[in-house]
C-alpha cells in the first residue's frame, strides 16, 4: 500500500518473510519487536518531514503473531499521521499567526 505522494517516497514499513520491519535512523531495517520509544519518534519525524510508504499487513503476508499485533499497530497510527499531516501543519501555522503578525507589525530593532 502506498501512503502519501511523489516518486521519492521512503518504505518506513515492509513486510519481508512473514516478518515486519521498519526503516531505522541508519536507513537499515530493524525487526518491529526491537522498537523504542526513540525510534518511534524518529519514524513519526520522517512521517512528518517525507512522502512515506507502507507495506499493508494481511493474514497471508504477516503470520509471525508478535511482529503481527505491533505492524499492525503501528501501520495503523502512521496511516493516521499521513492522513492528518496536512491538517495538523495548517492548525501549527494558525498557532503561531497572531505572534507572526505581531511581530511583522513590530519589528524588534537590532
Amino acid at each position: 500500500m502506498r501512503i502519501g505522494l511523489g516518486e521519492k517516497s521512503m518504505k518506513i514499513l515492509k513486510i519481508d518473510n512473514n516478518q515486519g520491519f521498519f526503516l531505522d535512523v541508519d536507513d537499515s531495517y530493524r525487526s518491529v519487536d526491537k522498537i523504542d520509544k526513540e525510534r518511534l519518534l524518529a519514524i513519526i519525524n520522517r512521517v512528518v518531514e517525507n512522502e512515506v510508504t507502507f507495506d499493508h499487513p494481511t493474514e497471508e503476508n504477516l503470520k509471525n503473531q508478535a511482529h503481527k499485533v505491533i505492524y499492525q499497530s503501528l501501520f495503523k497510527k502512521l496511516s493516521d499521521l499521513v492522513a492528518r499531516k496536512e491538517q495538523l501543519k495548517d492548525e501549527s501555522e494558525r498557532a503561531y499567526l497572531k505572534e507572526y503578525e505581531r511581530y511583522k507589525a513590530n519589528p524588534i530593532d537590532e
